[in-house]
């Protein structure tokens, strides 16, 4: 029997087997955990966007308050125009206020979650990226590039041994 055929054929059975459990342990460990990620940020905008919404309905409620305070700031009016005034001033000041405030903050969650989804999208497109090169670099690695890098590691420390 010719040893290099055999050789060759250990090593292109090895390389099946090798991306048999590449594509198994992807599968098995790598998958899930991508999928369960992406569950959770899409939980984490769905709650954002609920969130957003509570908000939106209590600036609606807000500005319902508002209008509901500067007609009875009218009403007053006509029994005390400077003290009427003055209310109708400081609800409108502190709805718009709680209005502003109510958004702001639904503004700054949205945003958050963005930069969130977004940097999770980095750390991904980033760990592919990295899979990818070690797959290159081994790939691009030969027998006789193996045995120099063997030989100089075995060099290195019998040097460092003998230090």
């Amino acid at each position: 029997m010719n040893y290099d055929v055999i050789a060759q054929w250990s090593e292109i059975i090895g390389g099946i087997a090798f991306v048999i459990v590449a594509v198994w342990l992807f599968r098995k460990y790598a998958l899930p955990a991508v999928r369960s990620a992406a569950i959770a940020r899409n939980a984490d905008l769905v709650n954002a966007e609920k969130r957003r919404d509570d908000l939106r309905a209590e600036v609606a409620t807000a500005t319902a308050k508002r209008d509901e305070a500067l007609r009875e700031a009218e009403a007053i009016a006509l029994r005390a125009q400077g003290d009427a005034q003055r209310e109708a001033d400081a609800i409108v000041d502190d709805a718009r206020r709680e209005g502003t405030r109510l958004v702001q903050t639904a503004q700054g969650e949205l945003e958050r979650g963005r930069i969130a989804a977004r940097d999770q999208l980095r750390i991904e497109f980033i760990e592919k990226a990295l899979l990818r090169a070690r797959e290159l670099a081994a790939a691009q690695v030969t027998d006789s590039v193996n045995a120099r890098l063997v030989n100089k590691t075995v060099d290195d420390l019998s040097s460092g041994a003998s230090d």
